[in-house]
């Protein structure tokens, strides 16, 4: 198996030439990915925080990478219901978050990363929110150096935005230029992996 690094360099150099991906699926049977997940994953405070189960970062071992791997590999890995929680904003209300069980979290984030790096290469550079190196700063920094004519701004928002988001247009666009069917399939199915109104079992 090639390390994480070859593997997303790969990814990202098709994305930066906007070549279709293939394959994808398979990808994710490398153990070195979810190593790297992991070492990404276990440094934020929600590692230890459990979805409807009680397994977290704490109980991570490579036998549960191998029992991850094994299920796609056969196509039988179950996406869990995520445990609904709500925390407060800064205006009084609360947004609802949504958290996965850890081995959920595992897959979605080595997910991430491969579709980071086909996808980033291609995103304008005006864009600045949710990407690495970019934020409030860098688009500070440009309207500062750039909108050199602009006396006002308007702040809008759409509500309920990921609520209401169209999954079949999600998944139409990304089987634009991801062509693994495997691979959609599994993203489909996490999309209406839906919530659970339990709380967390006690069974590790």
């Amino acid at each position: 198996m090639r390390n994480t690094k070859a593997v997303l360099g790969v990814i990202r150099d098709r994305g930066t030439r906007d070549l279709p991906l293939e394959d994808i699926y398979r990808e994710l049977f490398n153990p070195d990915l979810y190593l790297r997940a992991y070492a990404k994953l276990s440094k934020n405070s929600g590692a230890l925080t459990p979805g409807t189960t009680a397994e977290t970062a704490d109980g991570m071992t490579l036998a549960k990478i191998d029992t991850i791997t094994e299920a796609l590999r056969f196509e039988r890995y179950r996406w869990t219901p995520v445990r609904r929680t709500h925390i407060a904003k800064s205006d009084g209300k609360t947004r609802p978050l949504g958290i996965p069980t850890w081995s959920d979290k595992l897959l979605q984030e080595v997910i991430r990363m491969i579709l980071d790096a086909y996808y980033e290469p291609q995103f304008s550079d005006h864009s600045h929110g949710f990407r690495p190196g970019q934020g409030c700063h860098t688009a500070l920094t440009a309207v500062m150096n750039g909108w050199t004519g602009i006396r006002w701004f308007v702040e809008g928002g759409i509500k309920g935005c990921f609520d209401n988001i169209d999954h079949e247009v999600l998944l139409s666009i990304l089987r634009e230029k991801l062509h693994d069917g495997r691979f959609i399939r599994l993203i489909a199915n996490l999309l209406r992996q839906g919530i659970s109104r339990i709380g967390v079992t006690a069974q590790r």
